[in-house]
C-alpha cells in the first residue's frame, strides 16, 4: 500500500472546485467571519470536557456506591465521544483556532482520549481524507478480517452475520487505541515515513507515545485504585465501559458517513490514477445525515456533514450548516451529485443493510 501511487485526475474543464472554493470564501469574506472556532466552539468545548471529566472527580471524590459510579463512566463515555468529534477533531485539523498553539493544544487532548496524534494526524488527515474510501489506501475502512466495509475487501464466511455481530465489535474502538492500535501504527507508519506536514523525530515519536500512555494507565488505573482502595477489576469494567460507549458512538457516526450505499468504493486505474479530481471524489465517497436535526449537529461536531467536512477540513465545523448550503446548489449547478440521508435514522438503516449485502459471497472474489 503505498499512497504515492494514487494520483488524482487534474481534469476540471467545468471548474468544479475553483467556483465552490470562490463561492465559500466570498461567504466569510462578506460576512466578516473567521473560518475557525468561535465563541460556540468554545462553550461547546467546556460543556465536552465537563462531562467527560467531571465524572472522574466526582468517582474519586463522593465515594459512591458502585451502580452510581457505573453510570458515572457512561456519561464519560459520551463525553470522550464529544470531546473527540468536537475539540481534538478540529484541533488536529488546525480549524479549531486561527493560532497554531491552540490548535495543537485542543488537538492534544487526544492523549486522554487514549490516542496519539502523530498516527490520528496520518491515519485521519493524510491517509482517510486524501484517499477517502480507496481499498488499501483509506486505512479508516482497514478492518482486517473481522469485518467487511469494502466490495473490494476479500470475504470470509463470518461475514455473512457482520450485519449482527459488528455494533458489538465498534465499542472496541478506542480501547484499541489504548492498548495496541497505536503501537501498531507508529511502527508502520514510521517505518513509511508517513506523515501530516513535517516528518517527526522517530525517537522523539516513540518516547512520545510511551510516556503519554504511561501518564494514560496512571490517571486511569493507578490513581483510582489508590484513592478509591478497590479491586483493580472494578476500575476495569469502569474503564471498559467508558471506552466501549465512546467507541459506539464514535465508529456509528463514522461509519454513516461512508459505509452505506450511497457512497461509492472506487479503484484507481492501473497506472494509479483516479478517474475523477480530489474534490469530485469527496462528493462521491461521503455522505451527510441528519443535517436538519440540531441535536445531531451540535453533539456530532459537524460529522454528519461529512460532504462540506471532506472538502473544507480546515474550516471549523461550527460553519458546516451555513455553507452546507452554498456546497449543495453548487454541486447541483455542475450536475454532481450531493449525498445525504434527511434522518439518522435512515442512515442507520443503511448503514446495516449495506453490511448485509457486503456480507453476501461475491460471485467474484476480489483480490
Amino acid at each position: 500500500m503505498n499512497p504515492s501511487t494514487v494520483r488524482f485526475s487534474r481534469k476540471d474543464s467545468a471548474q468544479f472546485f475553483k467556483t465552490l472554493n470562490k463561492r465559500v470564501n466570498d461567504y466569510f469574506n462578506q460576512n466578516n467571519i473567521k473560518k475557525t472556532g468561535n465563541w460556540k466552539l468554545y462553550l461547546k468545548t467546556a460543556i465536552m470536557f465537563s462531562l467527560f471529566l467531571t465524572p472522574y472527580f466526582l468517582i474519586l471524590s463522593l465515594g459512591l456506591p458502585n451502580w452510581a459510579n457505573l453510570l458515572l463512566t457512561v456519561v464519560m463515555g459520551v463525553g470522550m465521544a464529544g470531546v473527540g468529534m468536537n475539540v481534538m477533531h478540529d484541533g488536529n485539523h488546525g480549524s479549531y483556532s486561527s493560532k497554531p498553539w491552540v490548535n495543537k493544544i485542543m488537538g492534544g487532548s487526544i492523549y486522554i482520549l487514549a490516542g496519539n496524534v502523530y498516527t490520528w494526524q496520518v491515519q485521519h488527515n493524510v491517509l482517510h481524507h486524501t484517499f477517502t474510501n480507496i481499498h488499501e489506501h483509506d486505512e479508516d475502512l482497514e478492518a482486517g478480517r473481522i469485518l467487511r466495509f469494502h466490495k473490494h475487501a476479500k470475504w470470509q464466511k463470518h461475514h455473512r452475520f457482520q450485519h449482527y455481530y459488528s455494533i458489538f465489535l465498534y465499542g472496541l474502538l478506542t480501547f484499541n487505541w489504548a492498548i495496541t492500535t497505536d503501537f501498531k501504527q507508529m511502527y508502520r507508519y514510521t517505518k513509511r515515513k508517513l506523515s501530516y506536514r513535517k516528518f517527526p523525530n522517530p525517537f522523539l515519536n516513540w518516547s512520545v507515545l510511551v510516556v503519554s500512555k504511561i501518564i494514560y494507565v496512571t490517571i486511569w488505573f493507578i490513581i483510582p485504585m489508590l484513592i478509591l482502595n478497590i479491586a483493580w477489576w472494578k476500575v476495569l469494567i469502569g474503564f471498559f465501559v467508558m471506552h466501549y460507549v465512546a467507541g459506539v458512538i464514535l465508529s456509528v457516526v463514522f461509519q454513516l458517513a461512508h459505509v452505506v450505499d450511497e457512497a461509492e468504493t472506487p479503484l484507481p486505474q492501473e497506472d494509479g490514477t483516479m478517474k475523477n479530481t480530489w474534490a469530485i471524489h469527496q462528493l462521491l465517497t461521503t455522505v451527510n445525515f441528519g443535517t436538519k436535526n440540531k441535536i445531531v449537529n451540535w453533539f456530532t461536531g459537524g460529522l454528519n456533514h461529512q460532504v462540506e467536512h471532506h472538502i473544507f477540513p480546515h474550516i471549523s465545523h461550527i460553519h458546516y450548516t451555513k455553507i452546507s448550503k452554498i456546497v449543495k446548489k453548487t454541486a447541483q449547478e455542475f450536475n454532481l451529485p450531493y449525498n445525504e440521508y434527511k434522518t439518522t435514522r435512515k442512515a442507520i438503516i443503511s448503514h446495516f443493510k449495506h453490511l448485509k449485502e457486503l456480507g453476501k459471497k461475491p460471485a467474484l472474489q476480489y483480490q
